[in-house]
C-alpha cells in the first residue's frame, strides 16, 4: 500500500517538475532570462525559491534528527533562528541593496559582484574558484537522508534514489532555467508546509499529545547534564545551541545560491512580501523540522547505533516516521525529495553561471553571443550534477573516503566565512577596500581547511587550549568564528589599506539615491 500511494505520487509530482520546465523554456533564451528570470520574478516565486533553497533534505532527516537528539525540544530555537536572523533580517539588511547594486553593477554572480564592486578581474576569479571548489561538496551532500527514507518505502539501492533524482532535477533546470526552477520551488515549497505540519501533527499525537510527549522527553536522564534537560528553555547545552544557531542562520548571508534570489526581484513591494511570505515559510518548515526532531529521543530504542553507542542520525527522523500511515509516509517521501530537489536546481544553477560567466567568458577573447553563454551554462549545469551525483554514491559505497564527508561539512562554513563580510560591507560600506576582500577570503577558506585537516588527521585539539580547542572541536564551531571574523577582519583591513577611487565609488552608491516615483498608497512622501 506504502510502496504504490509513494509511487503514484512521485510519477504526478516528476510530471509537474518537468512541465513546468517546458512550460519555461521561452524565458531561458538568454543569460538575463536562464540566470535571474530576467529580474521579474514575484514574491511568492522569489520567497519559495529563497526558502526552499534554504531547507534540503540535510535539514530535515540529518540536522533535525542530530540537533533533536542533542538538544531536545531547544532545537527549536534553530529554526527560529533561520527564520528571524536567516530570512527575516536576511531580506531586510541584503534585499533592496543587492538588487539595486547588483543591476547598476550589471552582476549575476556572487563572483560578478566582487569583481565590478571592487574592478578587479584577479578578484571575481579567486571567488569563481572558491564557489566551484566548495560549493560541488556542498551539492553532493544533499543526497543524504534520502537513502533511509526510500529503502523504507520502496528497498531501493541508494544509487537509484540519486539517479533519479539527478535526471529529472536536471531536466527542468536546463529546459527552463531560474525562472523553471522558481515555479518549481513554489510547488515544491507547498508540498513542504503541507507536509511538516501533517507530520508534526501525526507524530506528536502517536505519543499521547503535545504534554505527553513533553513529559516522558522531561523525563529523560542525560548523565552529563541536569534532570529534564531535553526540555528545558534552552537545552543541555546552551553554548553549543547558540553556534548552531548562529552557522545555520547567519550563514545564508553569505552563500551565493542563497544571495543570488535578491538580483532576480521584480520591484519595491515584492520586497515587503517576500519578506514576510520566506518568514513565514522559515518558521514552518524550519521551525516543524527541529521541533520534530526534539522528540527524536523518544524513539531512541528504534534508532540504531554505531559501536561507541552514538545514534545514526540520519536514521532517527525516518524511525519516527516509519509507523505512520501509509499516505503520511508517501507525503514525507515527496516532501524530502522536493526539499533535495529545489536546493540541488539552486546549487547547479549558480555553479553553472559562475563557471561560465566569471571563469570561461572573460579569459575567451573572442566575443561569446547570448546564446552560446546559456548553451555552455546547461552543459555545465548537467557536469556539475553528473559530479555531485557521483561524489555521492562514492562516499556511500565507501564509508571509509572520510576525505568527502569532511569536505561537505566545511562547505557552508568555507562559503559564509569567505562571503559573507564582504559582501555585506561592499554593498553599505563606501570605503571597504580590494584587499579586505582578498584577506576575508583567505581567513574563511582558511579556517575550513584547517578544520578539514584537524577532523581527517583526528587531531586532538584539546592540546591546543580551551579557546582553540573548543573552536576545532568541530566544523559548526569553526564556520562560526570564521563567518564573525571576516566582519570583524573587513573594516579593520580596509582601514588600513588602499581605498577605492572615490569617485566610481559614490558613483556606484549614487544608485541607492535615485529618485523614484510611487503611487500615495504605497509611500506618503
Amino acid at each position: 500500500m506504502t510502496a504504490t500511494l509513494c509511487t503514484i505520487m512521485l510519477v504526478v509530482f516528476f510530471a509537474v517538475m518537468v512541465a513546468v520546465g517546458i512550460y519555461s523554456r521561452k524565458h531561458a533564451t538568454d543569460v538575463n532570462g536562464f540566470v535571474l528570470g530576467g529580474r521579474q520574478v514575484g514574491p511568492w516565486l522569489t520567497a519559495f525559491a529563497f526558502g526552499t533553497s534554504y531547507f534540503s533534505a540535510v535539514i530535515f532527516v540529518g540536522y533535525a534528527g542530530q540537533f533533536g537528539w542533542n538538544f531536545g525540544m531547544a532545537s527549536t530555537w534553530i529554526g527560529l533562528g533561520n527564520a528571524f536572523i536567516g530570512s527575516l533580517l536576511a531580506w531586510n539588511v541584503l534585499g533592496r541593496r543587492t538588487r539595486i547594486m547588483t543591476q547598476a553593477l550589471d552582476a549575476k554572480t556572487m563572483p560578478d559582484f566582487f569583481g565590478s564592486r571592487f574592478n578587479s578581474k584577479k578578484l571575481k576569479i579567486a571567488a569563481s574558484i572558491i564557489v566551484f571548489v566548495f560549493l560541488i561538496p556542498y551539492t553532493a551532500s544533499l543526497y543524504n537522508g534520502l537513502s533511509s527514507l526510500f529503502n523504507m518505502a520502496f528497498g531501493l539501492p541508494y544509487w537509484v534514489i540519486i539517479v533519479v533524482m539527478a535526471v529529472l532535477t536536471g531536466i527542468y533546470v536546463i529546459v527552463g532555467g531560474y525562472m523553471a526552477t522558481a515555479i518549481n520551488d513554489f510547488i515544491q515549497g507547498i508540498i513542504m508546509l503541507i507536509g511538516i505540519v501533517a507530520v508534526v501533527v501525526a507524530v506528536i499525537m502517536s505519543q499521547g499529545g503535545l504534554t505527553s510527549a513533553e513529559a516522558k522527553l522531561a523525563a529523560i536522564k542525560l548523565p552529563e547534564s541536569f534532570d529534564g534537560a531535553l526540555s528545558s528553555f534552552l537545552g543541555p547545552d546552551p553554548l553549543a545551541l547558540l553556534f548552531v544557531v548562529i552557522l545555520t542562520s547567519l550563514g545564508t548571508w553569505g552563500l551565493p545560491q542563497m544571495v543570488n534570489k535578491f538580483y532576480a526581484i521584480k520591484s519595491e513591494k515584492d520586497i515587503h512580501k517576500g519578506t514576510v511570505i520566506s518568514t513565514f515559510f522559515a518558521i514552518v518548515v524550519a521551525g516543524g523540522c527541529y521541533f520534530l526532531g526534539g522528540f527524536g529521543r523518544l524513539f531512541g530504542d528504534k534508532v540504531p547505533k554505531q559501536p561507541d553507542g552514538t545514534p545514526l542520525f540520519d536514521q532517527i527522523i525516518p524511525n519516527m516516521l516509519s509507523d505512520l500511515a501509509p499516505v503520511l509516509i508517501a507525503i514525507v517521501i515527496v516532501l524530502v525529495l522536493s526539499a533535495s530537489m529545489s536546493t540541488l536546481s539552486s546549487l547547479v544553477l549558480t555553479s553553472s553561471s559562475t563557471f561560465t560567466l566569471d571563469l570561461i567568458q572573460p579569459n575567451i577573447k573572442k566575443k561569446m553571443s547570448e546564446n552560446r553563454k546559456v548553451l555552455i551554462m546547461r552543459i555545465f549545469i548537467v557536469f556539475f550534477i553528473l559530479v555531485s551525483a557521483m561524489i555521492a554514491i562514492v562516499k556511500d559505497a565507501n564509508p571509509t573516503v572520510t576525505f568527502i564527508a569532511q569536505m561537505m561539512g566545511v562547505s557552508w562554513g568555507a562559503l559564509a566565512g569567505a562571503f559573507l563580510a564582504p559582501f555585506l560591507y561592499g554593498l553599505y560600506w563606501k570605503k571597504t577596500t580590494k584587499i579586505a576582500s582578498i584577506v576575508c577570503f583567505f581567513w574563511g577558506c582558511g579556517i575550513a581547511i584547517l578544520q578539514m585537516v584537524v577532523s581527517l588527521a583526528k587531531i586532538d585539539v584539546t592540546a591546543w587550549g580551551p579557546v582553540l580547542g573548543y573552536i576545532f572541536k568541530s566544523s559548526i564551531n569553526s564556520g562560526v568564528v570564521a563567518m564573525v571574523g571576516g566582519l570583524i577582519i573587513v573594516p579593520i583591513v580596509s582601514l588600513f589599506t588602499k581605498k577605492p577611487n572615490q569617485a566610481e565609488t559614490d558613483k556606484l552608491f549614487d544608485a541607492y539615491e535615485e529618485k523614484r516615483e510611487v503611487p500615495a498608497k504605497e509611500a506618503l512622501d
